[in-house]
């Protein structure tokens, strides 16, 4: 029985590193130059919801009014019921500017029935977007904890215009600085690229179609076509069903980027369980078979190794040893993309055993009626990913 789990064990590892888009190797990144649209750069208009993003939101505009973007660029911040004073904070960033960019701070009204908070913010910044005196070709749905580089929206629109992608995504540098953050994000990198290797999302006829709700360039035209933001209206994970709208309508693209900076810390593993466990269960369609299948497979692929390796001998001993080098080798990349120690490759059985609760606790929360339960909102009945 032994030999016959830890061979599961090492065919799964075999499939991983050799027949899954290469995720492992993160050479998905935004590596090609910048080169002019033909007809020249078109219109884009940022919309940027926030609620409760005092801390953040004045470098995060900032960021978006200093883009050195050759063409008309304004933004659209909707304030999603801010308790602290977001709007006011946005409004007195953008007096600040020298850039000369226009900014509208919208006053959001609440979610109708069947909407998430943070998407119908999204919508009133879209329905805003067309009534504005020259219509976008683009709209950057970004965050209010996300800080770009004066290039990000040049290289989106550069890189949109060379592929003809209706959705053109970076996955924002996440914050890796307390002990928390080393631990989880480096592997929350690590899984997202496993679950939706970025070769496979920009495959025409691929079904893998995923985004970062963290930057995302959308095609106007396309969006419009696909149903608007009101067809994923109840998405708990909003960038990947829109990724999937979208990847109907034409090609995505969904790479790595030092362009793009997430602001928001997570201090301690309380904060990384929150934010995992909200989306977790949806994920996985809040399936209880999923819920099951997943837990078996990622305690088989990255927990079952270790004991083999201490405790068993033989062949099972080596086999476990030998699938533990193996994860810990294919975690080197993001890794060194997040300038850890490789050591941390070994401690990847923990990490997944921790994300593993985590998932496991998505459903309980789920069960109780707190699912999706995020800046005082719970969306329970939320869509999840089918």
């Amino acid at each position: 029985m032994d030999v016959i789990v830890i061979s599961l064990c090492l065919t799964a590892w075999a499939y991983l590193i050799f027949a899954r888009g290469s995720f492992w190797t993160c050479n998905v990144r935004d590596d090609a130059p910048i080169m002019a649209p033909r007809g020249g750069w078109p219109v884009v208009t940022a919309i940027i919801p926030a609620r409760d993003e005092a801390d953040v939101i004045t470098h995060s505009i900032q960021s978006l009014l200093r883009q050195d973007y050759p063409g008309k660029l304004s933004l659209i911040v909707v304030d999603d019921g801010s308790s602290d004073g977001t709007a006011a904070i946005a409004t007195t960033a953008a007096s600040m500017s020298e850039h000369g960019r226009d900014m509208t701070v919208m006053t959001g009204s609440p979610p109708p029935t069947g909407w998430t908070g943070k998407l119908w913010a999204v919508a009133q910044g879209v329905r805003a977007a067309g009534g504005q005196k020259e219509a976008p070709a683009y709209l950057l749905l970004t965050d209010a904890d996300i800080a770009h580089a004066p290039d990000s929206l040049a290289w989106l629109v550069s890189q949109a215009a060379k592929g003809g992608y209706v959705l053109t995504s970076l996955m924002a540098m996440l914050r890796c600085r307390s002990f928390a953050e080393r631990f989880h994000v480096p592997a929350f990198i690590y899984f997202f690229q496993m679950l939706f290797p970025f070769a496979w999302v920009r495959r025409p006829h691929s079904r893998h179609a995923a985004a970062a709700g963290g930057c995302m360039l959308v095609d106007v035209d396309a969006l419009r076509k696909a149903g608007g933001i009101e067809s994923i209206r109840g998405a708990l994970i909003d960038d990947c069903a829109l990724a999937a709208r979208l990847k109907a309508q034409g090609p995505i693209w969904l790479g790595l980027t030092r362009r793009v900076n997430s602001l928001r810390p997570y201090r301690n593993f309380a904060d990384m369980c929150r934010m995992v466990a909200r989306s977790a269960y949806a994920q996985l369609g809040y399936s209880p078979l999923a819920l099951i299948a997943t837990t078996a497979a990622m305690l088989l692929v990255f927990v079952v190794p270790v004991p083999f390796a201490f405790l068993a001998t033989g062949f099972a001993q080596a086999a476990g040893c030998a699938a533990w080098l193996a994860m810990a080798a294919t975690f080197q990349p993001v890794l060194r993309y997040y300038r850890l120690s490789p050591l941390w490759g070994l401690a990847l059985p923990a990490i997944a055993s921790v994300y593993v609760l985590y998932t496991l606790l998505s459903a309980y929360q789920h069960i109780r009626g707190r699912g999706g339960h995020w800046k005082g909102r719970v969306h329970f009945r939320a869509q999840g990913l089918s």
